[in-house]
C-alpha cells in the first residue's frame, strides 16, 4: 500500500489548478505520476470515497477531494460509513480501526 502517495495525489489535487486541470483531461495520465497500487488507482477513477477512508486517507483531504467530486457534506460522511461497510476497518492512518471497527457510541451502536 502507498497511502503516502495516494494522501500526496489528493492533496495536490485539492490545491494545484494544474493538477485539477490534468485530472479533468486525461485521469490515467496524472495517475501514471504516481506510485499507486491497483486499488488505489481504481478507488481514485471511481471516486471510491469509501474505500479511499478505509485505506487510509485523513479525513481532511478526503473531505477536500469529495467536494471537488461535488458530493455534499452528509453524502460523504454516509460515504465514508458504507465504506467501512463494504470493505472492512480503516486499515492505515490516523483513522485505522483497532476495535474491529464498532463503534464506542450509543448513537453508532445503533446504525
Amino acid at each position: 500500500m502507498s497511502l503516502y502517495y495516494l494522501q500526496k495525489f489528493l492533496y495536490q489535487l485539492n490545491r494545484e489548478e494544474s493538477a485539477q486541470k490534468k485530472y479533468r483531461a486525461d485521469l490515467e495520465q496524472l495517475l501514471e505520476e504516481y506510485d499507486l497500487t491497483d486499488e488505489e488507482s481504481n478507488a481514485l477513477r471511481e471516486g471510491d470515497i469509501g474505500l479511499l477512508y478505509v485505506l487510509g486517507v485523513n479525513g481532511q483531504i478526503l473531505m477536500h477531494y469529495a467536494a471537488f467530486l461535488g458530493i455534499e457534506w452528509f453524502d460523504y460522511l454516509d460515504l465514508m460509513r458504507e465504506g467501512i461497510a463494504k470493505h472492512g476497518p480503516v486499515r492505515a492512518g490516523v483513522y485505522a480501526m483497532t476495535g474491529g471497527g464498532e463503534s464506542f457510541t450509543e448513537e453508532g451502536k445503533k446504525q
